[in-house]
């Protein structure tokens, strides 16, 4: 089996009432021009992008609403921004293609299909990013394909302003689909774009995830690169690893908990630092950090990762964490440490963090990375920045609860 963006599946289609017949599809199909820049195509080879194109209306709205949100029985509202490569300034104008299964995990025809198009099914669509880089998509949850492995997932291609050929960016897929942990633990998924996996918010009877798009990001031949010679932690639009640092103090003292798994549901501020601590700045980042993690209440969890390799002693350092706290008054925030950035017992090696820096300062929302900071100094004004940062990345969906899991 391969990765969902890389598969080869049947492709279902409904030809005569519940008669269904099983053809053999790529998700990708055929390359579908000349290469845009000196080292080829921008994103490779793209089968299947030729469909992006067909029955593609010239008016194109940042909202649409597809063939399977009528009657749907599980409404699904996707919408979030699309961003430039740096995670930051918003991209007006991109269109996005979507094509999915429907609730019976099949891509059935409709009337008004373009013949060239039946097997992209019916409910397929195009949305165009606003002045704000803002998207919404009204669908249904689709299914998995039936009696497959594959989780379910909907499809899509991106077209930047000026570009002749789209490219596909990471299938969208479900946090809660039974299907997913198996196959993406054998197929890691490649990240185009950002991380594709869905985190369903309950809005009503609907079903609303928020899904960013970076543009360029972990996208082969991309034209554009970034300027930044100091690279620490993943990338804006990345999910921020799970890891199980030692808790020295704070909340879950003497535990190992998962900062994402247990408090990644709203916004976390992760301050990383290495072989390089500056313990003045430190502290005034811990100061700040607990005030804001005390307004916010439930809605901010702080922490602090000590990942300091030089003269490395459990027993020390958390001794040493235990006379921090105690001395700053720390209630809220997590005072924690890891043997060093490329531990693999404790997952730290996945934050992919540079140790010779200061420090790394890392804002999630959703498990979402949205923001991040390298050698960041402590002051106010840098506190006014991020302070405005948790609420501007909010969003308008960000207290709905979420639905059971099981």
């Amino acid at each position: 089996m391969m990765t969902i963006t890389q598969c080869r599946f049947l492709l279902f289609v409904l030809l005569f009432g519940p008669v269904i017949l099983a053809t053999t599809f790529s998700c990708k199909g055929q390359s579908t021009g000349e290469p845009v820049t000196a080292n080829g195509q921008v994103g490779g080879n793209c089968e299947g992008c030729e469909l992006f194109f067909a029955g593609m209306p010239e008016q194109i709205n940042s909202v649409d609403t597809s063939e399977g949100w009528r009657n749907a029985k599980q409404p699904l509202l996707i919408t979030g921004t699309v961003f430039e490569l740096n995670g930051v300034d918003p991209a007006s104008g991109v269109l996005i293609y979507y094509w999915q299964t429907d609730e019976q995990g099949l891509y059935s025809r409709g009337p008004g299909l373009p013949a060239d198009a039946q097997q992209h099914g019916r409910i397929r669509g195009w949305v165009k990013s606003d002045e704000k880089g803002r998207y919404s998509i009204y669908t249904n949850r689709p299914a998995a394909y039936p009696n497959d492995q594959l989780p379910a997932h909907i499809h899509l291609f991106i077209l930047e302003p000026g570009s002749k050929l789209p490219y596909y960016v990471d299938d969208l897929v479900f946090d809660d689909d039974p299907l997913l942990i198996p196959h993406t633990k054998k197929y890691p998924m490649e990240n185009r774009g950002g991380s594709g996996v869905l985190r369903v918010l309950l809005d009503g009877k609907v079903q609303v995830a928020v899904h960013d798009i970076i543009l360029g990001l972990n996208i082969p031949n991309y034209p554009k690169k970034m300027t930044n010679a100091v690279v620490s932690g993943l990338s804006i639009g990345e999910d921020q690893p799970s890891f199980i640092p030692y808790h020295a103090y704070g909340p879950d003292r003497g535990s190992r908990a998962c900062p994402v798994c247990k408090y990644g549901r709203y916004h976390g501020l992760i301050l990383f630092v290495g072989n390089r601590p500056d313990w003045a700045a430190i502290r005034q980042w811990l100061v700040f950090m607990e005030k804001e993690s005390t307004s916010r209440q439930q809605y901010l969890k702080g922490y602090f990762v000590y990942a300091n390799e030089q003269g490395y002693s459990k027993k020390n350092r958390e001794k040493e964490l235990v006379k921090l706290g105690e001395e700053l008054g720390i209630k809220r925030v997590a005072l924690t440490f890891v043997p060093s950035v490329d531990d693999f017992e404790t997952e730290m090696k996945l934050n992919k963090i540079d140790a010779s820096l200061e420090s790394t300062l890392i804002l999630y929302r959703h498990r979402r990375i949205v923001a991040k900071f390298i050698n960041l100094q402590p002051g106010t004004m840098n506190f006014e920045l991020i302070s405005d940062l948790l609420d501007k990345t909010r969003g308008d969906y960000f207290e709905l609860p979420e639905p059971a899991h099981q």
